[in-house]
């Protein structure tokens, strides 16, 4: 089994990285720039691709688009939130999660033909959720409740390609993005994130879960 992490040079993808490695899982561990890991900047195209190629001929079962920015907890609504703010919130949340699963689905494809179950995990939030809709954040927000949208989408398309999606929260995380007032340690966020991904298959594909299984609204 080959599980390939986006962004897993700390937090939360570090600690998922860290887990499979231990439990005996081939682990693929990306960022833009860290020694020992494979090179990915998902707000490059031309990085992604490149990827892509480095792969060439190699089954990955499990994709984790883990990468992720949020830059915008401090923008007020009346001057705040510029364009270049959203742009670049896109790139990274939304675009890049979409290019890497493109890039990667021949990989992904030759797990299956391998006689694995491959399957994509999309690290969102539930602050993307309509149903969570508190203020504040909105281009955080809004990218994540499009990497929602995009995990419900491609659930749909890669169905009858035997490839399960599932989108996650998880949690908020005592790491340098969630603040050490977090409710949840890295570690608690990681060791659900993991069953909830282990577990996941095409009966549930689409789904969207909380790190300890509870079941989010759309």
């Amino acid at each position: 089994m080959t599980i390939l992490i986006t962004g897993a040079n700390r937090g939360i993808g570090k600690g998922l990285a860290d887990g499979w490695r231990q439990a005996g899982a081939d682990v693929i561990a990306t960022a833009r720039s860290e020694p020992g890991m494979e090179s990915l900047d998902v707000a490059e195209p031309d990085s992604i691709l490149a990827l892509g190629k480095r792969l060439d001929g190699r089954p990955v079962s499990t994709l984790v688009c883990n990468a992720g920015i949020l830059l915008d907890r401090h923008e007020q609504l009346d001057n705040g939130y510029p364009a270049e703010l959203w742009e670049k919130h896109f790139q990274v949340n939304v675009t890049g999660v979409f290019l890497t699963v493109q890039a990667l689905l021949p990989n992904l494809r030759l797990a299956l033909a391998n006689g694995n179950a491959p399957k994509i995990a999309i690290i969102s939030s539930k602050l993307g959720s309509q149903a969570s809709a508190s203020g504040g954040r909105y281009i955080y927000r809004a990218s994540k409740a499009a990497a929602l949208n995009l995990g419900r989408n491609l659930a749909m398309d890669l169905r009858e390609h035997g490839i399960a999606v599932g989108i996650y929260h998880p949690g908020w995380v005592a790491t340098d993005m969630g603040g050490s007032q977090a409710e949840v340690s890295v570690a608690q966020s990681v060791d659900g994130l993991r069953r909830q991904i282990d577990d996941l298959t095409l009966a549930e594909t689409g789904c969207f879960k909380a790190w300890n299984g509870e079941d989010l609204p759309f």
